[in-house]
């Protein structure tokens, strides 16, 4: 299946308030039932476990209203761990309060040198082409001590049709089309590893998870 890019319209807020409350909504169920907020936490928590980190502090890129950063708070406390989150987005009108936010761009990310135990994103890497993952994965790394880290979608033609077959879940007429649009302009785990292998990562390990989801580490290279 090839890849496609075709234009989110929530990315531009392209409808009414109500619709965009809507899909904001439909993103909250899509990570709590299927598979976002278990992969993000999964991802963070081999982090912690990796390097004995009883407490993570992490930057949530284009993290919008914070929701993911909370929930994946509780599913890390569950396990013992606690969580920090400072929320990046490149909009205020995205943010709601709830967590420490910075309006910023993700490819020169406002922040000093290890400023984080972990950088990273959940569904924002498919919204860049390859040479912006890559950018965006140097700055990651530069500004976290530990790891970089991507959640992000599969592209599957199985997923594809996932998606339209939850049209009657959809709140919003943005979610039903910018559900297949983000599936189709999704990456592969192969080109995901292509494109990290190239960032100055010291390795890179992905995860599959459930309903096509893939959990991504890309560790930092140890200086002496």
């Amino acid at each position: 299946m090839k890849r496609v890019v075709v234009p989110e319209l929530l990315d531009n807020d392209l409808g009414t308030r109500e619709e965009v409350e809507g899909s904001l909504n439909d993103l909250r169920m899509f990570n709590r039932r299927f598979g976002g907020i278990h992969t993000t936490s999964e991802v963070l928590r081999r982090i912690a476990q990796n390097h004995g980190l009883k407490n993570i502090f992490w930057l949530d890129v284009a993290g919008s209203t914070g929701d993911v950063a909370s929930l994946t708070g509780r599913s890390l406390s569950a396990h013992g761990i606690g969580s920090e989150t400072v929320v990046l987005d490149r909009s205020s009108s995205h943010m709601n309060g709830s967590h420490m936010s910075v309006c910023g761009d993700a490819m020169m990310l406002p922040f000093a040198d290890n400023s984080f135990d972990v950088a990273g994103c959940s569904l924002f890497a498919h919204h860049l082409e390859w040479e912006e993952i890559k950018t965006f994965a140097r700055e990651g790394l530069r500004v976290a001590r530990h790891a970089f880290f991507i959640h992000d979608l599969i592209r599957h033609p199985l997923h594809l049709a996932l998606a339209y077959a939850g049209f009657p879940l959809y709140r919003s007429r943005i979610t039903r089309h910018d559900a297949p649009a983000s599936v189709r302009r999704a990456y592969t785990v192969q080109e995901m590893r292509d494109m990290l292998q190239s960032s100055g990562a010291a390795t890179v390990e992905i995860e599959t998870h459930f309903l096509f989801r893939m959990g991504v580490i890309a560790w930092k290279r140890t200086t002496i």
